[in-house]
């Protein structure tokens, strides 16, 4: 049996969601038909009231809900130390995990010619200016170790350099509590490379 047309908008719309297939979105649309259509229409409302009301900090790109992120306003963040990111879950992550102080500048993405990714849709002439401008005294380049990503770490340190800025690069390697014979070769091959005194 082929569900209604609207029934099968339905699970097509919930497969954009990350991790979600066919399968997944058919559960989830039954689900909330079945058993929580109140909870699906607060979660429409929630839906469309975040659609139209969450923007990006003008200064770090974030999502907010006024013109400048709480982070950013914080006086006891460090404006002079700027971590670069790529995403705002990798603002949430490096806060919840690290004793972090200084503040962020998120990219929306990473450096990818191939699919149209140019330094100035990621945000990147905005960082410029803030560099220029010398409040800021080290770059950390938090991007993923993804080609893309180090393709962007490394245009991040090139820029850093040309406004006299200290860019340092966030370590990638063994985690804590890992095994080496379980870490893959390319990790593996970091750690050792980047090692320090200890």
């Amino acid at each position: 049996m082929q569900p209604s047309p609207l029934l099968a908008e339905l699970i097509a719309a919930l497969q954009f969601l990350p991790g979600v297939g066919p399968k997944s979105a058919q559960r989830i649309a039954f689900h909330l038909l079945e058993h929580g259509r109140d909870k699906a229409r607060r979660l429409a409302e929630v839906l469309e009231r975040a659609a139209s009301d969450i923007g990006h900090c003008q200064v770090c790109r974030t999502f907010c809900e006024s013109e400048i992120c709480e982070l950013c306003q914080s006086p006891s963040r460090d404006a002079a130390t700027v971590c670069v990111v790529e995403s705002p879950l990798d603002v949430v992550a490096i806060e919840q995990a690290a004793d972090f102080r200084g503040r962020y500048f998120v990219l929306m993405g990473r450096l990818s010619p191939i699919d149209g990714v140019t330094p100035a849709s990621i945000g990147i002439p905005l960082l410029e200016q803030r560099l220029l401008a010398g409040e800021i005294r080290e770059l950390i380049v938090a991007t993923g170790s993804t080609m893309e990503g180090e393709a962007t770490a490394h245009y991040l340190r090139e820029i850093a350099r040309e406004a006299g800025v200290r860019a340092t690069r966030i370590a990638h390697g063994v985690p804590i509590g890992g095994e080496l014979e379980f870490v893959d070769s390319s990790t593996l091959s970091r750690a050792l490379s980047s090692r320090h005194e200890y």
